[in-house]
């Protein structure tokens, strides 16, 4: 059963809460997460009378490099779910942090395009945890429901590290990705700042996205880039060829540490497309993706989630 919000969750608030099992002790504080143990029922949560903002929608497309419609760009319902995300993770009972978790694979499924003033009702709900080579992972589905029928659907898979079990070598392999021959067809110069920049459209302010001095206690060199938008990016640039219906998959590899110069690659094939971001320089790959036209996407959208979640029918 979900939990219905009265409004849009504050995000500063939630990631000082998802921060906070960082300090020794605090975990045992009843509202804080990270308690350890499984991902427990009960953290779906719902929020109805979503509605865009069109000058919201004009920044996050100027940063992400999208052309203004009077229709969302396809990556931007993760940015209006996103607090809820937050929300679901910094909930006392969450047996881990949102802070250094990685995120390893995002999918979206576009039933059709969604019109910048339509009124939304989201739904957000997280998995059971799941064996990984390094670690855990656990997903966070997504819908998208506009006069009670579901448009948009994602599921966002973070792993959270550690020691990974002995199953978790068999784990799907997926789509087979861009081969590294395929020549670039953009390159894109991404500046120090891109992070703050994404984050101010996003809300997405984790500190490994904002600064070197903050990216650096969590292990990152330099700040990095936020991998969705390295996805909405890529499909910015594939714009011109994204059918109304449609499922990209991307799995989120090496991050990019900013500031950056990174090539865009893609290649048409049997219906869909395979496309890759990598560093201009060495060639080390920083994104594999592909878009489905909606027929193929909705077999392999029951796959992934059979897969991920263990059940046929996630709604």
């Amino acid at each position: 059963m979900s939990k219905t919000l009265d409004s849009s969750p504050s995000i500063l608030p939630l990631y000082a809460r998802a921060a906070l099992p960082m300090i020794p002790g605090a975990s045992l504080l009843p509202f804080v997460p990270g308690g350890g143990g499984e991902i427990p029922d009960g953290l779906d949560l719902e929020l109805t009378g979503v509605t865009a903002e069109a000058e919201d929608v004009a920044a996050y497309a100027k940063v992400c490099g999208f052309a203004l419609r009077d229709t969302l760009p396809p990556t931007y319902p993760h940015m209006l779910a996103f607090p809820l995300h937050m929300a679901v993770m910094s909930d006392g009972s969450f047996p881990f942090g949102a802070v250094g978790l990685v995120h390893v694979e995002n999918s979206i499924a576009q039933k059709r395009p969604i019109g910048i003033h339509e009124e939304m009702t989201i739904r957000v709900r997280p998995t059971k945890l799941r064996p990984h080579p390094k670690g855990k992972t656990f997903s966070l589905e997504t819908e998208v429901l506009v006069d009670g029928k579901v448009v948009w659907e994602s599921v966002s898979t973070m792993l959270r590290r550690g020691k990974g079990g002995s199953e978790a070598a068999k784990a799907e392999k997926g789509f087979e990705a861009l081969p590294a021959d395929v020549p670039a067809g953009a390159e894109w110069k991404l500046g120090g700042d891109l992070g703050r920049r994404y984050g101010g459209v996003s809300g997405d302010r984790n500190p490994i996205h904002m600064h070197s001095l903050t990216a650096r206690p969590l292990g990152f060199p330099s700040a990095i880039a936020h991998g969705m938008w390295t996805k909405a990016r890529a499909l910015a640039q594939l714009e011109s060829k994204l059918p109304d219906s449609f499922e990209v998959e991307v799995r989120f590899r090496k991050p990019v540490l900013l500031p950056a110069r990174v090539e865009f690659a893609s290649r048409e094939q049997e219906g869909e497309i395979l496309f890759a971001v990598r560093d201009a320089k060495k060639g080390t790959p920083h994104l594999d993706g592909r878009v489905q036209p909606a027929k193929n996407a909705a077999q392999s959208k029951t796959k992934s989630k059979t897969a991920k979640t263990g059940r046929k029918n996630a709604k």
